[in-house]
């Protein structure tokens, strides 16, 4: 069985020897790209409240493209592409309609306690990298075959996000410039958890 470190270890071996890597290099600027849509969107919200609307519509389309672009570095398909990341809006409404189920039901959990609501949470983390290599798949049908994923493993998933705890914690410190390179980091790290759980499972569980 594999653990946090080893999904570590594998995330650096798929990104490149060291920070200054071109895989590396290029999933930070894509990092920087969404930052700056995230705030301009949240500046829009303070200002109009249109921007409240725009982020529920924009979050599942930019949360399948993350998923493009980091099983694309696992599986090997070359340097991360800067269009991946806007790669989700294909398959706008499934990807719209799967951040929406999530969200209400992550929602719901969390009106019993805010335990019940991560746990939910976490069972549906894998949803957006099933879609991504479903896309013919419902929001509904991938937000379930991610509950049947997840199934003995959220507790794994929960140390591997919180291994990173020191990094994010050490990105304070350099005002936030250091978070631009964990993103990479992180996200690569979930979407090998998956290609993991992915290999476990069986084909009538997960569709391949």
């Amino acid at each position: 069985m594999l653990y946090a470190k080893d999904f570590r270890d594998r995330a650096r071996s798929h990104l490149g020897p060291g920070w200054t890597s071109k895989k590396w290099g290029t999933f930070a600027v894509i990092a920087l790209i969404y930052s700056a849509i995230e705030a301009v969107v949240s500046f829009l919200g303070y200002i109009f409240y249109i921007g409240y609307i725009a982020q529920l519509i924009i979050s599942g389309p930019f949360a399948l493209g993350f998923a493009i672009v980091s099983t694309d570095i696992v599986r090997g398909n070359g340097n991360p592409q800067v269009q991946n990341l806007f790669g989700g809006f294909k398959n706008f409404g499934s990807a719209f309609l799967l951040n929406l189920l999530n969200g209400i039901f992550i929602f719901l959990w969390s009106l019993l306690l805010i335990i019940p609501g991560i746990i939910k949470a976490y069972a549906y983390s894998m949803s957006f990298y099933i879609l991504r290599d479903n896309p013919e798949m419902s929001a509904g049908d991938a937000r379930r075959a991610s509950i049947e994923m997840m199934k003995g493993n959220k507790w794994r998933y929960f140390c591997l996000l919180f291994s990173f705890i020191g990094w994010y914690l050490l990105s304070i410190l350099t005002l936030g410039i250091l978070f631009f390179w964990i993103i990479p980091y992180t996200e690569t790290a979930k979407a090998e958890f998956y290609e993991s759980l992915k290999q476990r499972s069986l084909p009538e569980e997960i569709p391949a």
